[in-house]
């Protein structure tokens, strides 16, 4: 595969960036009486989830990325993955969150958060762990869990899908 057609090499190039769904969690929709801050109110990773996002982690280190800038959503199984990738430390993001639930906040949501990718600094590597919700909309790609989607920033505010990397 060339450089140019290799996802890695793109995410290791100023610009670009991983669109990370969050490892296995078994389930669709979280409980009713899902709370944000109490993670036993959430569908959380399984055993397989958290062995993938560790898998996933170590994916990177082999292609050459030890150490890169994390943001993910503020749902634990998403901030676990983030965790368990170990490339770094983990920022909440509330831009990150899904919308599953309430797709009447899509369409903000997802303009804001393409005004944050294209403010912030894409100099070193930088991973973004989400929602299947937020990456298709964003990508128009439906991942499965723990795919990494790579996508670059491109002139005049687009963004630009350069490369899948299932890690099922």
């Amino acid at each position: 595969m060339s450089a140019q057609n290799d996802p890695w090499a793109v995410l290791r190039r100023p610009g670009s960036f991983a669109l990370i769904r969050h490892a296995t969690a078994p389930g669709t929709n979280d409980p009713s009486g899902f709370r944000l801050e109490d993670c036993g109110t959430q569908r959380n990773l399984s055993a397989e989830g958290r062995a993938q996002a560790v898998r996933i982690g170590n994916l990177f280190r082999a292609n050459s990325i030890a150490e890169a800038g994390v943001h993910s959503s503020q749902w634990c199984r998403c901030l676990d993955t983030a965790r368990l990738m170990n490339l770094g430390e983990v920022r909440p993001q509330p831009l990150l969150n899904s919308f599953f639930q309430d797709r009447s906040r899509e369409a903000a949501q997802i303009g804001a958060l393409r005004q944050w990718i294209g403010e912030l600094d894409l100099a070193k590597p930088t991973v973004f762990v989400t929602h299947q919700v937020v990456v298709t909309a964003l990508s128009q790609i439906f991942p499965g869990s723990g795919e990494i989607v790579v996508m670059q920033r491109v002139p005049g505010g687009q963004l630009s899908v350069q490369g899948r990397l299932p890690t099922a």
